[in-house]
């Protein structure tokens, strides 16, 4: 009996080891992911700083010829033309054609208060494959006067890189947690994995996200365009003094001519109002006037009158 009884307390020492030993592994196994967790989360709050700072490149940039860089380019523009609903049209199958796309696009059509050398205009947003984008610009130039253009590069390879290299170090993370959800025993074990692997699958989610945006971006070049309708086209070469003043002159003259027909334009156009202003005008005048008349008239009676008088007690 006693060796019964210490053979059965041995094997309740033993189960009650062999219990503690695995909750042990696992609280290990736990404490390791959540410092591997920590050590991620810095990272990844790194990476995001770099991405805001950004990375522009420098004026070089677009010759670059490695071809596994990560360029996002920018490309703004003003330019004018006499044709304007004719260019529109024409820009609008260039886009089409090169595959890219129009994102944004407000357009002003004028108004009778606007001047005639300057009534219409559109500024568009519009997305061109990068492949594409030199010729896109090389036609809009041809069939437009270009005023201004600006061009931008940002560089986002090393912060394109970092993403990857930390949403591939969440997913081994991941890995390892449903391999421990498999083996797991305790609801407690079965709680903490099951919350630490939403919190991962949530940062592979964002960071995937980010690198959708990035592709996007490196992949469509974004132009900024703003078309102004004008009558004369600004001159694009340089000068001499002379033809500056003659151009000036000539233009002075222009003006003058725009302005005599706005205001017959204005006139005509708000000539009822005109009329309707005129009528009260000269109401108003007459009805001073003979006000005027009025007390004119009064003040010279009482001026008689007081003369009168003063001639009757003189008399007496």
């Amino acid at each position: 009996m006693k060796r019964r009884l210490l053979v059965g307390v041995l094997c309740v020492m033993l189960v009650s080891m062999l219990a503690g030993c695995g909750s042990t592994m696992m609280k290990s196994a736990m404490n390791q992911a959540v410092r591997e967790d920590a050590g991620i989360g810095m990272v990844t709050e790194s990476v995001m700083m770099d991405k805001e700072a950004g990375l522009s490149s420098d004026s070089a940039a677009p010759q670059v010829a490695d071809a596994n860089r990560k360029l996002i380019k920018t490309v703004e523009m003003t330019v004018e033309t006499k044709e304007y609903d004719e260019m529109l049209v024409g820009l609008n199958e260039q886009i089409k054609a090169c595959g890219g796309y129009v994102e944004h696009m407000n357009t002003y059509n004028g108004s009778i208060y606007s001047g005639r050398s300057y009534s219409r205009n559109a500024n568009m947003t519009i997305r061109v494959p990068e492949d594409k984008l030199e010729s896109f610009l090389a036609e809009v130039t041809n069939i437009s006067n270009v005023v201004r253009r600006s061009d931008k590069v940002d560089d986002v390879t090393l912060a394109y890189v970092d993403l990857s290299s930390h949403k591939e170090a969440l997913q081994t993370e991941q890995k390892r947690l449903l391999e421990l959800l498999e083996k797991a025993q305790s609801v407690e074990d079965i709680i903490t994995i099951e919350k630490r692997l939403s919190d991962v699958r949530y940062q592979i989610e964002s960071m995937e996200s980010q690198l959708r945006t990035y592709d996007n971006k490196v992949s469509y070049s974004t132009v900024y365009l703003e078309i102004d309708e004008v009558k004369e086209l600004t001159p694009v070469k340089e000068e001499t003094v002379w033809e500056q003043i003659s151009g000036g002159f000539v233009d002075s003259l222009v003006s003058i001519k725009d302005d005599s027909v706005e205001i017959v334009i204005w006139v005509a156009v708000n000539s009822p109002f005109l009329v309707i202003w005129a009528v009260v005008i000269i109401v108003f005048v007459l009805l001073i006037r003979r006000h005027w008349a009025k007390n004119k008239i009064k003040k010279a009676a009482i001026n008689m009158s007081d003369s009168i008088s003063v001639e009757d007690k003189e008399n007496e």
